[in-house]
């Protein structure tokens, strides 16, 4: 766990906002937490920050928030913000938006339904210097229903290339349990462990600990639905 990180919570809703600061707590062991409640007081935050030579590192921005307009507003938000990793928030989810969002430097989107625990391994990924978007949202298919829920099926395709023991060790990964953990969780080996994460990320088509992390939480969410 980093031991600060500076964080923008952009939304309307003071309700999402305190529930963001809330989960998000975990992130580092001190938070310091910029709030702004649309596109002018967005602005000005992260001017404030860039102009005292300390720019916020991550901003969570609520992609319909008063002022903000379209792709456009987010593309000169980040150019003017190149040290700041911008995540957009929506209760909509539209595949064509996110990947112009991401096409546009967007480190980030996260829909409004999503968990708490799937937003916090979002952005730790995005702190990782990683980029996240739901699977289903840029998966091929995707383009043709673009309204489609987040339950509506599964979250990344490689899950069910998993072995019923290589879930197990996903679960617990989930969990934050280090190799050590789950090797005696499991009753295997250190070794054993390695070489199912290895499998595991493959088959996911993750790079790391952390994405792997992200994909488990939200594949977890769908099953329990």
């Amino acid at each position: 766990m980093p031991d600060s990180i500076s964080l923008l919570i952009a939304d309307d809703h003071e309700l999402v906002r305190l529930a963001l600061q809330h989960a998000l707590r975990p992130l580092a062991d001190a938070l310091d937490l910029l709030a702004a409640d649309d596109a002018a007081s967005t602005e000005a935050a992260l001017a404030g920050r860039l102009a005292a030579g300390t720019p916020v590192q991550v901003a969570l921005i609520d992609w319909g928030m008063p002022g903000v307009a379209g792709i456009a507003w987010f593309r000169a938000l980040i150019a003017g913000n190149p040290a700041t990793r911008v995540v957009v928030m929506s209760g909509a989810e539209n595949p064509a938006t996110v990947r112009e969002l991401l096409a546009a430097g967007a480190a980030g989107f996260i829909p409004k339904t999503d968990s708490a625990a799937v937003i916090l391994q979002a952005l730790r990924l995005v702190l990782a210097g990683g980029t996240y978007a739901p699977a289903r949202l840029l998966s091929a298919d995707a383009a043709a229903t673009p309204g489609r829920g987040m339950m509506s099926g599964t979250p990344n395709p490689g899950f069910d290339a998993l072995t019923g023991r290589q879930l197990d060790v996903l679960r617990l990964l989930a969990k934050g349990m280090p190799n050590k953990l789950i090797a005696r969780e499991l009753a295997l080996s250190e070794g054993t462990i390695k070489v199912h994460l290895l499998a595991i990320f493959r088959a996911l088509n993750v790079n790391n600990r952390t994405e792997a992390v992200v994909a488990a939480t939200a594949f977890l969410a769908s099953t329990s639905d």
